[in-house]
């Protein structure tokens, strides 16, 4: 590519440089015996005609100066990079060149200069040529000088510590050399020579040692026209026609670059060059305008143009014409001087990559900024700004596709909403997807540009892209729950289905199948495939929807999760091809299954492969299902299941019995299963009719009859009685033993029939049932009318059992006028002809008391006073004949007194009483005095008293309390 097209910038500040004077003699570099200039270790060296060494600082201040050489010009200097050793040569034309490395750390004992570490003569086979060319390693292990008439030598030894080293001419030619480079390869070490008509390469070491030189180019160069990038390796030649790279191997890339150059050098990734003017150009009016101009005309004739080139951009980053003539250029303390031929140094300092990209922005080449910013290794940050900057360029340019591929690449840095108000227009639609697409990509993206992104797919009305979009792979790019509220918005119910069910939001799957695309069938279906408590949750939620819509298989849910039973489907699914997927089932709901991945199904891995929706009859148990482990979970309550049956009473009783049946519930749930089992059973026969209402009765009365259901029968009584079924409330109470309470309950509703069955049913055990009867049967003299015969059969029960007292039966009987005295005649004659018979056997009783209490009281009173004979003659325990010592007692029992001491039952009691007793009328004493404890105990209890009275004792309570002596006086019978 020719340098005269690329482009030309102002990349570096030039100063001159301020060189300390010194005195009248100006400065070091006004002196015109300085010949020859290097740099390094922070330093620049000077080597001057007269043989003296100068070293500047950064101020370009002589810090040191030492006579290398009596006699000849320095021509040539090399500092060892990282080292204090310095190279020096003198030429003579009268001897042979003189080559010293010295020491700069180290002092001379003799004198003030550096300490030399070696010195040879550089042979030429006595050939008096100067030197043209100097290459040194920089181990200094090898030097290569060229020489002007075209041979070169090679040194190699240990010029450091002078143990000797050797000479040999490496190559000969009848052209002079101009440049030699070294060149370290990883086994080879090669020597660049170019002549002023070839360029060739010579290996010194390693494989092809000791061959001929060969060619690499038929065309050479002049004095320092020639350089070695060390980075590369490559050899850049300057010849009037361009710039070449060469490699060992050969040539390599080159650019144009007409015009003559007097020298090459390299700074960076720059390449300076110094182009003399051109002379053979000049027309007759400029020799007739430099003849009348004199000596400032030829300064202005004779300037040299000074460029720097960056062959990496392909740009020219400085260039600048020169009056006076360029004598060095060397590099150092970072910055590239230039050393003029009237003594001044310039300094040529680059431009920040900042200030230069302003450069570049200010001429809008933004493409060479990007370059450039990739080669300076800038951040991301500035990278991005760069991009930015182009963008807004070209979309000033209407160029929106190039634009927005420039504001992609400065995703990462730049605020989003700064891009998307420039393609908010509908016309440009495509381009904002794409920016809304890679924010996603990079994780950049907020809710608004997920809802932003969605909406514009919908606007477009293109699925594939929303598909591809919520389908991508790897980790979640976007809000989730943004995205899937979109898509129900936007009617894209399967997508914001299958959304949900991949990060696993399963919830939110069975609302959208129910609430917006009303697919109850697969709503269900896909709760039967959730673990227990997801799916009880959901099952839950919706339960009434499920069962207006899907009864029959909904019942069986909850009956199979209430019992125990659940477990998750595990249909297997035949995927389909893609050829065999119709248009439209990404859209309709009879294949929304074919978009969500249902769990616990088998799909393909290929997400562009829709599975088939599930087979008809799944849900009811299809064959094809997959039999795996019932899942462990805690069974809920049966009770909280409910209140979802409200609308559905049938199923209800289904789940009721299932739940029964099919299960092992606490004593509890069987309490409220059996109860509202049983409600239910009356519900449904009150809404029936006919037969149907005894049928659904019967039922419930099943329920009551079998003593092993756990019910509460106050809650029976409560439900029978609301619906009118008393049937269950007799049950109940009979089973109860409440029989009053049966009895009660036809008397109040005057059911006549029903209380005489109830009486004679229930009598035996309740005889109070007769005193009741006996109210009931003359409340009303159509209640009497309807009992008939039974009053007399009442009263007649009441008088045998002494169920009422005459008293009594008459205060009942008085109450209303519905009984007559023709009606009870009987029934008061035989009372007063019992109680008349009564009287009589209690005088003859009380009589017969009066004549014992008489005698008993005579006796103790004849024991008290009258001797008592005793005429006994056996014993009364052993029955052997009496002897003394005896015991007599006054009861006209006599005994041994060994017989009397001897242990028996009657004795025990005796000495536990502490009294001598007769042991054989013990016994019967110790009755006596157990029953007078025990009235005596009664007496003291006046709530037992009090009892017996509330129960309706009356007068005979209170007699029979007085004959236990309750109002008598203390003191018991002894």
């Amino acid at each position: 590519m020719a340098l005269a097209s690329w482009k030309t910038f102002n990349f570096f500040d030039v100063s001159q440089v301020k060189i300390p004077r010194d005195g009248d003699k100006g400065s070091v570099f006004e002196n015109q015996n300085v010949v020859s200039l290097c740099s390094g270790s922070e330093n620049l060296f000077l080597g001057s005609s007269d043989g003296v060494v100068s070293i500047l600082n950064q101020s370009f201040k002589v810090v040191r100066s030492f006579k290398a050489y009596n006699a000849g010009s320095i021509t040539h200097l090399r500092q060892m990079p990282g080292t204090a050793l310095l190279l020096t040569v003198a030429e003579d034309l009268s001897n042979e060149p003189q080559l010293k490395v010295w020491a700069l750390n180290k002092k001379d004992s003799r004198n003030d200069t550096p300490e030399c570490q070696s010195s040879l003569s550089i042979q030429n086979k006595r050939k008096q040529f100067p030197i043209s060319a100097l290459a040194v390693l920089d181990d200094l292990s090898q030097v290569a000088v060229g020489f002007a008439n075209g041979s070169v030598t090679v040194i190699r030894g240990d010029l450091i510590h002078d143990r000797g080293a050797k000479q040999r001419t490496v190559f000969e030619s009848e052209e002079p050399i101009t440049g030699v480079q070294f060149y370290i390869g990883a086994k080879v070490t090669t020597l660049y020579i170019t002549t002023t008509g070839r360029i060739l390469t010579l290996t010194i070491t390693g494989k092809g040692q000791g061959q001929p030189a060969r060619g690499l180019e038929d065309s050479g160069c002049d004095v320092g026209c020639v350089t070695l990038d060390e980075r590369s390796g490559d050899l850049i030649v300057a010849r009037r026609d361009a710039i070449f790279y060469y490699g060992p191997s050969g040539r390599g890339p080159c650019f144009a670059f007409e015009g003559s150059k007097s020298k090459l050098s390299l700074f960076k990734d720059y390449v300076a060059l110094v182009s003399p003017p051109r002379i053979d150009n000049q027309d007759r009016t400029t020799r007739v305008l430099r003849g009348l101009g004199g000596s400032q005309a030829d300064e202005l004739f004779n300037s040299s143009t000074f460029t720097l080139v960056d062959p990496d951009l392909k740009l020219i980053a400085h260039t600048q014409t020169i009056i006076s003539q360029v004598k060095e250029i060397f590099v150092e303390w970072g910055d590239l001087f230039v050393l003029m031929g009237d003594g001044k140094v310039f300094r040529y300092r680059e431009k920040t990559a900042i200030q230069k990209l302003e450069i570049l922005y200010h001429r809008d080449l933004y493409i060479l900024a990007i370059n450039l910013a990739n080669k300076a290794r800038l951040g991301p940050r500035d990278l991005n700004t760069i991009y930015r900057k182009y963008g807004d360029y070209l979309y000033q340019k209407s160029d929106y596709d190039g634009a927005m591929q420039q504001y992609l690449q400065a995703i990462d840095n730049t605020e989003p909403s700064q891009v998307i108000r420039k393609f908010l227009d509908t016309q440009r639609i495509h381009n904002l997807i794409e920016y809304l697409e890679e924010l996603h990509e990079h994780r950049k993206a907020t809710a608004d540009h997920t809802t932003l992104l969605l909406n514009c797919y919908a606007k477009l009305k293109d699925v594939s892209k929303l598909e591809t979009f919520i389908k991508s792979t790897g980790d979640l790019k976007f809000d989730l729950d943004t995205a899937i509220n979109m898509c129900r918005q936007g009617g894209y119910f399967a997508q914001a289905a299958y959304l949900a069910t991949k990060h696993g939001e399963h919830d939110l799957v069975v609302d959208i199948l129910i609430e917006d695309s009303k697919a109850y069938p697969e709503a269900l279906d896909y709760i039967w495939r959730l673990e227990p408590i997801l799916a009880h949750q959901n099952l839950m939620k919706y339960d009434r929807v499920l069962l207006e819509h899907c009864s029959v298989d909904t019942t069986r849910l909850f009956t199979e999760y209430f019992t125990g039973k659940y477990r998750p489907k595990m249909d297997k699914i035949e995927p389909l091809t893609n050829e065999a997927a119709p248009g439209g089932a990404l859209m309709s709901i009879q294949n929304l299954a074919a978009l969500i991945p249902i769990p616990y199904v088998n799909t393909v891995k290929n997400e562009s492969q829709v599975t088939q929706s599930i087979q008809p009859g799944a849900t009811n148990g299809s064959s094809d299902a997959v039999e795996e482990p019932r899942p462990q979970y805690v069974v809920p309550k049966p009770r909280t299941a409910f209140s979802s049956f409200v609308d559905h009473p049938d199923k209800f009783i289904q789940f009721l019995e299932v739940c029964i049946s099919d299960s092992d519930p606490s004593d509890q749930d069987k309490v409220d299963l059996y109860t509202t089992l049983f409600e239910m059973y009356l519900s449904i026969a009150q809404s029936k009719k006919g037969d149907e209402i005894e049928a659904w009765q019967n039922k419930a009365k099943k329920l009551v009859e079998d003593p092993g259901i756990p019910m509460d029968p106050s809650t029976i009584l409560l439900l029978s009685d609301l619906s009118s079924f008393k049937s269950g409330t007799v049950l109940i109470r009979e089973n109860q033993g409440l029989y009053f309470d049966i009895f009660r309950s036809f008397t109040s509703a005057r059911d006549t029939a029903g209380a005489i069955k109830a009486l004679h049913k229930y009598g035996s055990q309740e005889p109070q049932l007769y005193p009741a009867a006996l109210a009931y049967f003359t409340s009303s003299v159509r209640i009497l009318e309807e009992a008939g015969d039974e009053l007399a059969a009442v009263l007649k029960k009441i008088d045998d059992d002494g169920l009422m007292a005459p008293l009594q039966v008459i205060q009942t009987l008085s109450s209303n006028s519905v009984a007559t005295m023709g009606m009870v005649k009987s029934y008061l004659g035989a009372t007063i002809e019992k109680e008349r018979k009564e009287i009589a056997y209690n005088r003859r009783l009380i009589d017969s008391y009066r004549t014992e209490t008489e005698q008993k009281r005579t006796e103790i009173a004849t024991l008290g006073s009258t001797p008592t004979v005793f005429q006994a003659s056996r014993c009364s325990s052993c029955g052997g004949a009496l002897s003394l010592p005896t015991v007599h007692f006054l009861c006209k029992h006599s005994f041994h007194q060994h017989c009397l001491n001897a242990t028996s039952p009657g004795a025990d009691d005796a000495a536990a009483e502490g009294n001598d007793e007769c042991p054989v009328c013990a016994p019967q004493n110790a009755t006596i005095r157990a029953i007078k404890r025990s009235q005596d105990d009664a007496a003291e209890r006046q709530d037992l008293f009090k009892d017996q009275m509330k129960k309706g004792g009356g007068m005979m309570t209170v007699s029979e309390y007085f004959g236990r002596g309750v109002m008598g006086v203390g003191g018991g019978v002894e």
